[in-house]
Parts: structure tokens; C-alpha cells; sequence
């Protein structure tokens, strides 16, 4: 492996890199951490000895203590990126108890003796200070980051001997955010069976093969990994922006989409995540850039679907190699393609709004989609074969379409069965729940506080929400029945912490809540029985952010999101 200290244009001042690449070699760590991690404590003392002690402006001691791992430009390299941006799941308070006392279970020391609290309150506020100009990622940086640990077709192609006797289809992915971890967990003894190290703030949600046998991750700070479930290995990872909203992984298994919100990027990568194309998001006439607030896969479209935070407009970039030519301009004659035109497989085909969507919801048909943006009670339908709006959406507060789902709803008794979609508030306490037909309200259902996720199953008259977004309702599940749309049950089992993201086994029979907290603190996957919503087990882990069942997600199970 060769490590190289050139990050996007900026160069760490130190030694030669040629002294610091033989010092290396010879210091390399062995912590079993994914791609270059393990250069880290080597790498830090060398550059440490290279800046003058006496540097004290937040900058220089910057540079001093923390560029080696972090990048010169606060962009990261072996430890994660250091942007306002990407530290939004990091307060300002924690963020200095880190600097003072070091991360568990990585190479991030403590520099409470060798720094004043002025110098790591100096330190604090710098990283959380906008760097100028904005930095940008090319497609040579993009190429050049990416890791192969596990070449293609080097490791067996069968479950290791581990997973005898267990349902690989109901395994679960568990995402721990305490000490930055993936547990693969056993859904039927609902006990771990692997944990590994990951990157820093997986965000977005894991997204997995059809097979079941790779997911990949989304970092924060842009680094995509893959992992191989049946073999318990993380085989590639490449790092594809800056600042990276989530990904999707396309129907076939073939193709990976990455959403940037630094650079203004949406990024194609192979399954293999060797690059393919990166779009520079531009408006139709090229003179306003956008963030990708997020990417989706519309499977049986063969297509992925992105939102622009910044500018009207929704993609469809099909994966289809034989995808119809998309226009751009001028067109004579679409029957014989006169005109402008560009390949379809891989471009984008766009969608013109009269105002931007930050999330949307795919109907099950995925004919169309269901957008919002953040501002109070705006939600729009559009339509992706005619590309226009074709409805207007009444959704009170901040909706969290990401986490919505959908189930059949009989109104009154003999009355024909609809199709109806629910959705958290993040401002409202209440769960919308709209009918996919007509596109009206059905009933809002009050809520203990806003919530941020909800979940349900086919094999289950219930539908679970948290209220994790409200300082006084943040400790308690509630249950919905979708037969009657209304709440039946609050489920409270730890006073004061944090209670959250629902998901079911593949049977339905259990339901698995996140007590979002230090495993120190109590935290702990909690499991409870669908039918009496009673307690059944905890399962300690590290502030458990989500888990996600296999066959949920792969079968895209109208009680799970995307």
C-alpha cells in the first residue's frame, strides 16, 4: 500500500515525503482498522516534530497536532474530514471532550497534557470555522484514494463456516455510532456474530446487493466501503466526496450512486467502486450549482433518482445500457434522434420544479415520487414518465419522507382497500398519513413529540414511531394501529434517553429499537414483541443509530424506506 500526504492540492509541510514514507514503513501500525488508519500514530509524531512548539494561533496548532491525521486542509486523510459540514452529528461540547480525552477504541489521543483548555477550546471552535475557498475533489483524487483489500473474486464465494444453520436473510446490520462500528447481528438468536471497525459517521443508511452478500457504507466525510457479509471482509473503499449526503446501490448490484453536498457532485462508481462518472451538478442553463440532498434506486425503473437541494430540479441517471438517448436542446426530429442529444445510460434525464426537494418517497410502483422540502407544509407529487408535478401535498411540519411507508387501508368495513403512505414530522407531533390516490390527507395522528423515523410490516397491524426529536418525549416508541389510524400504545423503558429507529425481524414476529446511547450509559439494541409489545431482550451496543434487516430492505418491504 502507498501512502501518499498530497490531499486535494494541499501538501502537509514536514519532512521530504520520501523520509517520510521510508519512516513509515518502518513505524506502520498493525491495528486492524479499514485502509489507511493504521499509519496514523507514526505519521502524527513525525509531523509533530516537524512544526515549531511555540505555534499557538488555532491554525498552527492545527498543524501541529492534528493535520497529520486529519489532512492540512482539515479534509481528512487517515482520520475523518474536520468541516462544519460534516461534523453536524458532532456538537461543539463532545467535540471538546474528544480533543481533551482521546476516542475509545481508535487512534485519537488526548491532548488534555500537552494542551491548555484555551489551546483545545481554540482548536474546537477552528474546526467548526468554514474553510475558504471551498475545497474540491477531482476525478484523479476520487481514483487515487481508492483501497482494494480483497480483490474481485479472491475470497470463497459461500457464507463462512460462521453462518451454518443461521438465515442470511435475516440478518441485521446494526450501525454503531459510539466507537464508529458495524455489528452483524443474527436475527433469529438475535445475538452479534461480527464487529468491525468503520469510518467515521456512517450516514444515510447501508445499502446491500440483491444476493444479500455486500453492503456498503456511506461516511460522512465521503469514503464508500464495501463489505462482504458471507465472508466477514472489508474488500474495497474509495472515497467519492468531501461531504456526502447518503448512496444508493442500483437494482442489478451493479452500480453505486453517491449524493455530495461538498463538492456539488454526484458521483457513478462500479460495484467494485472504481469510478465511472462524476456530474457536476449544473442547472439546465449551467449557471447555479446544487447540493445532492439525496439518491435513491428505483429498481424497476433501472434508474437512480436524486434531489437537488439548490436547484428545481429532480434526476433520473439510468443504469440501463440501452436506455433511450436523453435531449438537451434543439430538437428536429426524436424518431430519427435530430437534434441535441446525450447517451442515456448513465446521465442524467432531468425533471424541471418550481422549487427544490430536499427527500422525496418513492409510491411502490415507483411511477412516482413524493417530495418535500424543508419549509412548513410544502410537498409536491411528481410523476417520472411525464416529469412534472402532478399534485400538490399537504404535510404539516418538517416531513421525513425517507422514513416514510405504506400499507393497505380499508376506511370503513366493505369499503375497497387504498394504499396509504405515513410520515414523521422532525417539527410536528404527529404522523400524516396520505392517500396514494387521491393524494389528500387521511388523518394526522397525534404524537408525543417529532420524530425522525417509522417502520412497520406486512406481517403486522402496527406501525412504530419514535418522538427522538423532542427533548421531553425523546424516550418513548409509539404504536399505531394502520387498521384504525390510532395510537395504541407508548412504549417508555428508559427514562431520559433516547429511544429510536424501529426495525422488524424478516418474520415480523420482533421488533428491534435503538437506545441511542453510550454503551457505557446503557446503550443497547432493545427487542420487543410485535404482537404484546413487551420487552423480550437487550443486546448491549455502542449508541446503536440503526439496524437493518437483509430481507427488508433487499425486498424493499412496504414497512421499510428505501
Amino acid at each position: 500500500m502507498v501512502c501518499t500526504m498530497r490531499l486535494w492540492g494541499t501538501d502537509i509541510h514536514g519532512p521530504p515525503m520520501n523520509t517520510l514514507l521510508r519512516s513509515l514503513s518502518a513505524v506502520r501500525s498493525t491495528a486492524p482498522l479499514p485502509g489507511v488508519r493504521g499509519w496514523l500514530g507514526a505519521t502524527a509524531l513525525l509531523l509533530a516534530s516537524s512544526v515549531p512548539a511555540h505555534a499557538e494561533s488555532p491554525a498552527a496548532l492545527f498543524q501541529q497536532h492534528c493535520a497529520a491525521c486529519h489532512g492540512a486542509g482539515r479534509l481528512g486523510q487517515s482520520a475523518p474530514a474536520l468541516l462544519p459540514e460534516s461534523l453536524t452529528r458532532l456538537r461543539k461540547a463532545e467535540a471538546l471532550k474528544v480533543i481533551r480525552e482521546g476516542r475509545a477504541a481508535t487512534q485519537m489521543p488526548g491532548f488534555a497534557g500537552q494542551l491548555t483548555e484555551a489551546q483545545i477550546a481554540a482548536l474546537a471552535e477552528h474546526i467548526y470555522t468554514p474553510v475558504v475557498p471551498a475545497p474540491t475533489m477531482t476525478e484523479a483524487d476520487i481514483k487515487a484514494s481508492r483501497i482494494v483489500q480483497h480483490a474481485p473474486g479472491s475470497l470463497p464465494d459461500k457464507p463462512a463456516p460462521v453462518f451454518q444453520g443461521v438465515d442470511m436473510m435475516n440478518l441485521f446490520i446494526v450501525v454503531e455510532t459510539g466507537d464508529n462500528h458495524v455489528t452483524v447481528l443474527d436475527g433469529d438468536k438475535l445475538e452479534p456474530i461480527h464487529r468491525f471497525a468503520s469510518r467515521f459517521a456512517l450516514h444515510g443508511g447501508p445499502k446491500f446487493t440483491p444476493d444479500g452478500r455486500y453492503v456498503f457504507f456511506a461516511s460522512r466525510d465521503g469514503w464508500i466501503t464495501k463489505f462482504d457479509i458471507w465472508n466477514l471482509q472489508v474488500v474495497a473503499e474509495v472515497r467519492a466526496g468531501i461531504n456526502t449526503r447518503n448512496l444508493a446501490v442500483s437494482g442489478d448490484g451493479k452500480y453505486v450512486a453517491v449524493a455530495n453536498y461538498l463538492p456539488h457532485t454526484l458521483v457513478l462508481l462500479d460495484a467494485d467502486l472504481n469510478l465511472l462518472k462524476v456530474h457536476k451538478v449544473l442547472n439546465k442553463d449551467r449557471t447555479q450549482t446544487s447540493r445532492v440532498s439525496a439518491v435513491y434506486d428505483a429498481a424497476p425503473r433501472q434508474s437512480f433518482i436524486a434531489a437537488l437541494k439548490d436547484v428545481p430540479e429532480v434526476w433520473e441517471i439510468s443504469y440501463n445500457p440501452k436506455a433511450d438517448d436523453v435531449p438537451i436542446g434543439v430538437i428536429h426530429d426524436f424518431l430519427y434522434k435530430e437534434g441535441a442529444f446525450i447517451p442515456g445510460f448513465l446521465n442524467p434525464r432531468r425533471t424541471y420544479l418550481s422549487e427544490p426537494i430536499d427527500d422525496f418517497f418513492f409510491t411502490q410502483s415507483y411511477d412516482e415520487l413524493m417530495g418535500a422540502s424543508r419549509e412548513a407544509g410544502k410537498g409536491q407529487v411528481i410523476h417520472l414518465d411525464v416529469r412534472k408535478k402532478i399534485a400538490n401535498l399537504q404535510l404539516p411540519g418538517m416531513p421525513h419522507l425517507g422514513s416514510g411507508i405504506t400499507w393497505k387501508y380499508r376506511p370503513q368495513p366493505g369499503a375497497p382497500e387504498r394504499t396509504v403512505m405515513a410520515t414523521p414530522s422532525l417539527h410536528e407531533s404527529q404522523v400524516t398519513v396520505i392517500d396514494l390516490e387521491t393524494w389528500k390527507t387521511v388523518k394526522t395522528i397525534p404524537t408525543l413529540g417529532p420524530g425522525f423515523f417509522m417502520r412497520s410490516h406486512e406481517n403486522t397491524p402496527y406501525a412504530w414511531t419514535d418522538s427522538m426529536m423532542s427533548p421531553k418525549a425523546k424516550d418513548t416508541l409509539q404504536v399505531i394501529d394502520k387498521r384504525t389510524l390510532e395510537r395504541v400504545a407508548d412504549i417508555r423503558t428508559d427514562p431520559g434517553k433516547t429511544l429510536a429507529h424501529v426495525e422488524f425481524t424478516r418474520d415480523g414476529k420482533y421488533v428491534l429499537a435503538s437506545l441511542w446511547e453510550r454503551k457505557a450509559d446503557g446503550g443497547a439494541i432493545i427487542v420487543f414483541d410485535a404482537a404484546t409489545f413487551k420487552e423480550v431482550k437487550r443486546i448491549p451496543m455502542d449508541k446503536p443509530v440503526g439496524k437493518y434487516n437483509l430481507h427488508n430492505k433487499i425486498t424493499r418491504s412496504e414497512g421499510t424506506s428505501h
